[in-house]
């Protein structure tokens, strides 16, 4: 690429970077899940799908911002944990309203998000040692 050094190349594909990526993309997708549920359903379905956004808006947020900062590997598979669970968890929520089925991966995925928030506590515990 013309104008790019190899350093920009190789950090512009780097975890880091997909991570801070994804995690910007999820939180856009809890701003539009939020609009669409404030406007457009009601009664269960609302709170429903307001969990689904608040869980991608924040854990979005979340990758976005951690993601940058973090070089060692032990924190970065925790960020991957992070949002994997918040797809899984939100997209069970998501993909049961909009098709009616059961949200059969919303346990599985809060429980990788808690178990990612959790070594990513044991990962800064680590660090500061």
């Amino acid at each position: 690429m013309r104008g790019t050094t190899v350093e920009s190349q190789n950090h512009s594909s780097s975890p880091r970077s997909w991570l801070a990526a994804s995690g910007a993309l999820l939180a856009a997708l809890g701003v539009a899940v939020a609009a669409y549920a404030a406007h457009a359903v009601e009664g269960a379905a609302r709170e429903s799908l307001r969990t689904a956004a608040a869980m991608a808006f924040g854990h979005g947020i979340a990758l976005a911002a951690l993601a940058p900062t973090m070089a060692r590997a032990l924190g970065k598979i925790a960020l991957v944990m992070l949002l994997s669970g918040s797809l899984l968890f939100s997209g069970a929520l998501l993909v049961s309203h909009a098709f009616g089925l059961s949200p059969r991966t919303a346990p599985f995925g809060g429980s990788l998000l808690i178990f990612g928030w959790l070594l990513y506590a044991i990962d800064a515990a680590r660090s500061r040692l």
